[in-house]
């Protein structure tokens, strides 16, 4: 009885309400190839067992590394016109593209370190003509990225929330109320969020942070499986109570 009083009470086992669907997907980082096969997977599971409230979550970072950042926004943005289910948040290597075409360039040199060249490359720019003249970058990011790439970069989301799952690209701050939460966290944190073992009040599902398989914790789930070098691009599908995860190469 007395041991009953005190036992800590077990984490709440968030789920979708009956009836929705949400499918999240990993860092893409260029990587067009893999994107359109998830794709075309969770396409043919919707078409053999539709919901009636489905949503299709990207949860950022879907540039640099891969070769194909300009591929990944293309055919997102076809995505975007027939897809009223589709949400697209904004990853860290999102806000650092945005700066270089804000002209914020003291970060050149590691955006091209850490997977902007394969951007660049990816637009047609030689990325050693953008390290020699780091002044004039700004200007030939801007002409060479198509204005619909540069609008879609800038309307990005931080997140978005299905019921009591918070999609984010990288996290939260934990004991921060959720309509607190800083922007640069929520793109860029790591080790206070993946050491918490708060109760958010929300499940979280985010990237960001490599994991060799997707992990899963009372409090959060982690889908970034590193497609840009491993070729495993990951979805979680949430459908009500039930949770499963596709995966290209698997």
């Amino acid at each position: 009885m007395f041991s009953a009083l005190f036992r800590r009470a077990a984490p709440a086992a968030y789920a979708l309400p009956a009836g929705t669907r949400a499918y999240a997907i990993g860092d893409v980082h260029g990587r067009r190839d893999l994107l359109k096969e998830l794709l075309a997977r969770i396409d043919a599971e919707r078409a053999r067992d539709p919901r009636p409230d489905e949503h299709l979550i990207l949860l950022g970072d879907l540039i640099d590394r891969g070769p194909e950042s300009r591929g990944v926004l293309d055919l997102l943005l076809d995505r975007q016109a027939a897809d009223p289910s589709l949400t697209i948040l904004g990853g860290n290597h999102e806000s650092m593209l945005v700066a270089m075409l804000d002209g914020n360039l003291q970060d050149l040199e590691s955006w091209l370190h850490f997977g902007g060249e394969e951007c660049a490359l990816s637009y047609g720019l030689d990325p050693l003509a953008l390290l020699a003249q780091p002044a004039a970058a700004a200007a030939l990011l801007g002409a060479a990225i198509p204005e619909t790439h540069v609008a879609l970069l800038r309307s990005l989301p931080d997140s978005a929330r299905v019921g009591d799952v918070l999609f984010v690209h990288a996290g939260i701050r934990p004991g921060v109320a959720l309509d607190a939460q800083d922007h640069h966290d929520l793109r860029w944190i790591r080790s206070p969020f993946l050491r918490s073992t708060a109760d958010h009040g929300v499940l979280v599902v985010h990237g960001h942070t490599v994991v060799g398989d997707p992990e899963v914790h009372p409090n959060r789930i982690a889908i970034d499986t590193g497609a840009s070098a491993t070729g495993r691009l990951t979805a979680l599908c949430l459908d009500g109570a039930e949770r499963r995860f596709l995966a290209t190469g698997a």
